[in-house]
């Protein structure tokens, strides 16, 4: 009998993590539908209605990433003003605001006036409305991921923590689908017109789904016990503050962690476009099929890996990922000038398998590296303000390296750099694999010593 019960109950435990699964997955599904719908778009279609035409053509590609950027500055302000509510008031109540924020934002985006009609008013209102979407988004990561790390057991905790993870190409499946739908049935000048109008409207129709969804889960109760502890010493918390001043190496470990991959990233599938559409010749329905495909595989790979990462360790499965993506731009940019189709898809799967070795275990390794009061502090500033220096600069120094040195060579080695970089975070990071996050807030001390040593 007490087998069958505790059978039972782990099989309840399990429905109620899938629902946690779920609930973060939809979120992060449709924020990161609109956020990477705004990266497409500014090479599509941006750089020709909101920029005025300079001496090439990657004069406007160059200005619509300058505002692409200006939502990876809004990132790191969002994560720490979101990531301190969150540590007061709860994960879930802060996604609900975060969900709203981008979807609204997005929306806004879809009904803004062209450059020929305003002139410089136009990219002036898309610089405001792309802040906002960044900052909410900044929010938004660090709640998904740890809504669900809270939830998992320790010893699955890199597999369920991935599933987040996966929600990013799985959003990013979406923004493409909805491009290739538009760009299959409208005439290049309609699309251009307001076609793509449509695709950042429907933001309202996936931001009121992801709110439902939202709706049926709670906060995890190490989370719910870890308040009731804060409350005591709430006035004495500072949360970015206290965390930079308490863990600093697992701030900075994680900055150098996310450094080469945010960079891989965006170099794979923002960049990419730009080279294929500018420097190969490609058409926009072509790449938006290759890009397509990449995004299905890397939405596989990502809860495979962070499985791996569950049975050997974050450290090796990062490993892995470091090293192959400090030789991807070496063969990938001469894959794509081959011109060859399969052999272009080829190099942009390979980039994100590559990409999902890093990616997948982070939820999992961050979250291990901070207690519960101020995780969501930890995990966002991490994350989030190496977004400034690496994701936001990424396509604007590619797309600078290839207007100067007409070669991907000079990328391919600052791609190689940024690898560098996060191998040396990875030696740094402690392995954390089955970590015990109660066992962690242990460590912490009691409120009433946190409180006298604050005074002191």
């Amino acid at each position: 009998m007490r087998v069958r019960n505790a059978a039972r109950a782990d099989d309840s435990g399990t429905r109620g993590l899938r629902t946690v699964v779920a609930a973060s997955m939809a979120g992060t599904v449709v924020e990161w539908y609109e956020f990477f719908l705004y990266g497409t778009a500014a090479t599509l279609v941006f750089s020709k209605v909101f920029f005025a035409k300079g001496g090439s053509d990657l004069d406007a590609v160059l200005d619509a990433f300058i505002t692409y950027a200006i939502g990876f500055a809004a990132r790191p302000i969002g994560g720490i003003v979101f990531g301190h509510f969150g540590d007061r008031y709860g994960r879930k109540s802060l996604l609900q605001v975060s969900l709203v924020l981008v979807g609204v934002s997005t929306f806004l985006m879809g009904c803004l006036p062209t450059y020929h009609q305003v002139g410089f008013l136009a990219p002036a209102l898309l610089v405001i409305l792309r802040f906002l979407q960044g900052f909410a988004v900044g929010g938004e990561w660090g709640g998904a991921v740890l809504l669900v790390a809270e939830h998992s057991p320790a010893r699955g905790r890199g597999f369920w923590a991935s599933w987040p993870q996966a929600g990013v190409p799985a959003g990013n499946m979406l923004a493409t689908v909805v491009l290739l739908v538009l760009t299959s049935t409208l005439s290049d000048a309609a699309f251009l017109t307001w076609g793509w109008r449509v695709a950042f409207w429907l933001s309202a129709v996936v931001v009121l789904i992801g709110y439902y969804v939202r709706t049926k889960v709670t906060d995890a109760p190490i989370f719910v016990a870890a308040q009731r502890d804060a409350e005591r010493i709430r006035e004495a918390s500072f949360s970015a503050l206290e965390v930079l001043r308490r863990y600093p190496r697992g701030v900075f470990t994680a900055m150098g962690l996310r450094f080469g991959e945010n960079i891989m990233y965006y170099l794979v599938v923002t960049f990419s476009i730009t080279y294929l559409k500018v420097h190969v010749k490609a058409d926009t329905k072509t790449i938006l099929w290759w890009l397509l495909a990449a995004h299905a595989v890397h939405f596989v790979v990502i809860p495979l890996a962070g499985r791996l990462s569950d049975r050997i360790g974050r450290r090796p499965v990062y490993l892995f990922g470091a090293l192959t993506t400090a030789t991807w731009g070496f063969f990938a940019f001469p894959m794509m000038d081959s011109g060859h189709k399969p052999v272009i898809m080829a190099a942009i799967i390979v980039g994100l398998v590559f990409h999902a070795f890093m990616y997948a275990p982070q939820p999992a390794i961050m979250a291990e590296m901070f207690p519960t009061r101020m995780r969501y502090s930890g995990v966002s500033l991490g994350y989030q303000v190496t977004s400034i220096v690496a994701g936001s600069l990424a396509p604007i120094i590619a797309v600078k390296l290839l207007d100067t040195y007409k070669t991907s060579v000079p990328i391919a080695w600052y791609l190689a750099g940024a690898a560098a970089v996060t191998l040396v975070a990875v030696g740094f990071a402690r392995e954390t694999r089955g970590a015990d996050l109660a066992a962690l807030d242990r460590i912490e001390p009691a409120p009433a010593e946190f409180t006298a040593a604050v005074a002191k």
